[in-house]
């Protein structure tokens, strides 16, 4: 079939482009997940959208094709923390891996998974690695109290071959979108969205609505899923798709976190994570209150709706 005749709708350029509707666009980017088009149709399709910018219906049926075709695990005791990590540590330290270890401790299934995107930036999975919680190599049942981290070759290998593109055209795409919404279980999640323009914070809110979907939504650190420890971000929650307001930002920017080291390689991220599960440093501030809004979030979507 090919995805020619979707590409001369979203290709007109930022003004003249048409969004397609749920139903055609994962048929495209089905097509584009099971590589039955040529890379050339996949870089129109990228650059189209990225000029164009993504509308939540079409996410809504990239997410319909992605969850069609993705590995999912098995149904968690308690509904699952996903944590997307696809940024990693430019500037700070990356503590996705120490936000997922202390949902873990308590007592929810947490599954962090990723792909590296560049290749100047540190990744959780190489602190989580240091942790000793190298990466699965098969789908198999997440725990209650187990944190675990999935590369997202793993979960898809089409969408793995989408994120790569980046490094041939240099930006991002709407692989780069779909793994932040996406929830690869067969029971509930509790995916933990993270935006740097607020744009994407729009856009991602329409679609936790529109999917009904449980999540949190925010600022993160560097475009990970973890907060900020130098601010107090606007923070919201999505229980099947109904948004509750969980904290208001505040203005501000502390210009040093206490305990926090300044450098950002591997093994002093995990020694400090380390420190901090001991209990020999504190926890950032921030990070204790997304952890309290995620463990509230994942208790609410677990609660039987009312008939």
């Amino acid at each position: 079939m090919g995805i020619s005749q979707y590409i001369k709708e979203i290709g007109r350029g930022a003004r003249g482009a048409r969004p397609l509707d749920r139903a055609q666009a994962a048929d495209l980017f089905g097509q584009v997940l099971d590589g039955t088009v040529t890379d050339l149709e996949i870089g129109a399709f990228c650059l189209a959208m990225r000029i164009k910018g993504e509308t939540p219906e079409e996410l809504a049926g990239f997410l319909d094709a992605t969850h069609a075709r993705l590995a999912l695990f098995p149904a968690t005791g308690q509904p699952l923390v996903v944590l997307p990590s696809y940024n990693g540590a430019r500037r700070l330290p990356v503590l996705t891996p120490l936000l997922a270890l202390l949902l873990a401790r308590e007592g929810l299934p947490v599954l962090v998974h990723g792909a590296a995107t560049e290749s100047t930036r540190v990744l959780a999975s190489g602190v989580l690695a240091a942790l000793d919680l190298p990466p699965l190599t098969a789908i198999r049942a997440i725990a209650d109290g187990e944190a675990v981290f999935a590369p997202t070759e793993l979960l898809s290998p089409g969408l793995k071959r989408l994120l790569d593109v980046r490094r041939v055209v240099g930006l991002r795409n709407p692989g780069h979108s779909v793994v932040k919404l996406m929830q690869p279980s067969q029971g509930p999640c509790v995916v933990i969205g993270s935006y740097t323009h607020p744009e994407y914070a729009q856009s991602m809110a329409a679609t936790f609505e529109l999917l009904g979907m449980n999540a949190l939504l925010s600022r993160g650190l560097e475009g990970e899923s973890v907060a900020d420890p130098r601010r107090t971000a606007q923070v919201d929650g999505f229980v099947r798709g109904r948004r509750i307001a969980l904290q208001a930002q505040q203005p501000g920017t502390l210009a040093e976190v206490p305990g926090l080291p300044i450098d950002i390689d591997i093994r002093t991220t995990a020694g400090y994570t380390r420190r901090v599960l001991a209990g020999e440093a504190a926890v950032p501030q921030a990070i204790a209150q997304q952890v309290a809004q995620i463990v509230q979030l994942a208790q609410l979507a677990q609660q039987v709706e009312p008939s």
